[in-house]
């Protein structure tokens, strides 16, 4: 079995699911990979809030999440920004009761919630997290389509 704070040891991403030991770890991967062709990249964090091996998916240097392996389940973690904040409120009422939960009860800083969302089903809360992941994604799309406007005008 993986000890996943054994810093000398980095996992594979097949041995973090061996240690989470379920099945909706190793689909949410392959989702996100087939999805945004990105890849995974597991890193070790030394965060006193998260010490330990997480995986980390990124599109075009930005975040799209990072996974917190737990026995039976994972934590994603999903950053909502200050240019993502307008479209997620816009969704949220739609969104499953524990992700309303989950946003409303994450303290704000620097135009930023973590939002901490637990994983161990493929249900609405699922299917709305890739949601989440879908508008910080969009987001990145738009500003480098701003960007290059706004270098045409000027």
């Amino acid at each position: 079995m993986v000890n996943l704070q054994d810093k000398t040891a980095c996992p594979t991403l097949e041995e973090i699911g061996e240690y989470i030991r379920n099945p909706i770890f190793t689909q949410f991967c392959t989702e996100i990979k087939e999805k945004y062709q990105c890849k995974e990249n597991i890193e070790f964090s030394a965060c006193s809030l998260e010490p330990g091996w997480n995986i980390k998916f990124k599109k075009s240097g930005k975040g799209l999440c990072t996974l917190y392996p737990r026995e039976g389940y994972f934590t994603v973690m999903v950053v909502v920004g200050t240019k993502e904040k307008e479209r997620v409120e816009a969704i949220l009422p739609d969104c499953d009761a524990r992700l309303q939960e989950i946003y409303d009860q994450t303290r704000e800083g620097n135009g930023q919630r973590w939002l901490m969302i637990d994983l161990e089903d493929k249900d609405t809360l699922y299917d709305h997290i890739f949601r989440l992941i879908e508008i910080r994604r969009g987001t990145s799309k738009r500003e480098s389509k701003g960007e290059s406007k706004g270098e045409d005008h000027a």
